[in-house]
């Protein structure tokens, strides 16, 4: 894997991979790392991997941004903050919308902008020591890199609004019943699960995944007319593709089928 700055990342068997490795502060994102996050992302959707996995290393995900660097900022803060974001949030939205799954592995606390990372996955599996807390209010700022927007869509809006406004801790276990994350693992076994996940997905049928998030993403406000005109185009185009052959062969035959991205 290539690594700069506190971020590891690669492409292997069609898995591409992005690890938080500055475990000694946190992961907490600053500028330089932060670079080095959008480098990997972009390095990473180029290969155009079958499925992506996030996560991080040490006990905790993602601390959000480095305090550190805010306080050494001063009166330039403001400043520092617009110099990261105007690299990282188009970086996230190319991350979001790729059409290769992504698996998040919350392998532990996080807040921030560890928010966003987090929740941005089309699964997000945790330790079972993962506890979230987003902490912008408490410090007189408001959310970035999709915190808000994430959470929202997997908590509901008013929910999202009280975690945001009162920066309480939410366990594992409520993050789990409120939607926020999809399964826990216990804290030993998450990255076998993450990898066994990641894995299953870089072997299935990336078209119709593909498919599948265009028209789940959109549909909050699509209206049903030219939801039902996509799902029909989608599956004129999936109906047509190698995958689909082999998918109906290997369902007649009564095997597991062997996708090819085709």
């Amino acid at each position: 894997m290539d690594f700069s700055e506190g971020i590891a990342w690669g492409v292997e068997e069609g898995v591409g991979r992005i690890v938080l490795k500055r475990p000694g502060h946190a992961n907490a994102l600053g500028a330089a790392n932060g670079r080095a996050l959008v480098r990997a992302i972009d390095e990473v959707l180029e290969r155009r991997p079958h499925a992506i996995l996030l996560t991080g290393e040490g006990r905790v995900f993602c601390a959000g941004g480095d305090i550190d660097e805010f306080v050494a900022a001063g009166e330039a803060l403001p400043e520092l903050v617009n110099e990261m974001l105007d690299g990282l949030h188009p970086a996230l939205l190319r991350l979001s919308n790729n059409p290769a799954p992504l698996v998040v592995a919350v392998n532990g606390a996080v807040g921030g902008a560890g928010v966003g990372l987090a929740l941005c996955g089309d699964f997000v599996l945790a330790a079972e020591s993962m506890k979230l807390r987003t902490g912008y209010a408490a410090i007189g700022l408001s959310p970035d890199a999709g915190a808000s927007y994430f959470l929202a869509r997997r908590v509901g809006p008013v929910r999202a609004q009280r975690l945001l406004m009162l920066s309480d801790a939410v366990d594992s276990q409520r993050c789990l019943a409120w939607g926020a994350v999809d399964a826990l693992h216990p804290d030993a076994e998450l990255a076998a699960a993450a990898e066994a996940l990641v894995m299953r997905l870089a072997h299935g049928a990336s078209g119709s995944f593909a498919a599948i998030k265009q028209l789940c993403a959109g549909a909050p406000g699509r209206p049903f007319d030219e939801h039902l005109a996509l799902e029909q185009k989608l599956l004129h185009e999936r109906a047509g593709s190698a995958d689909a052959r082999e998918g109906v062969a290997a369902f007649v035959a009564k095997r597991a089928p062997r996708f090819t991205g085709a």
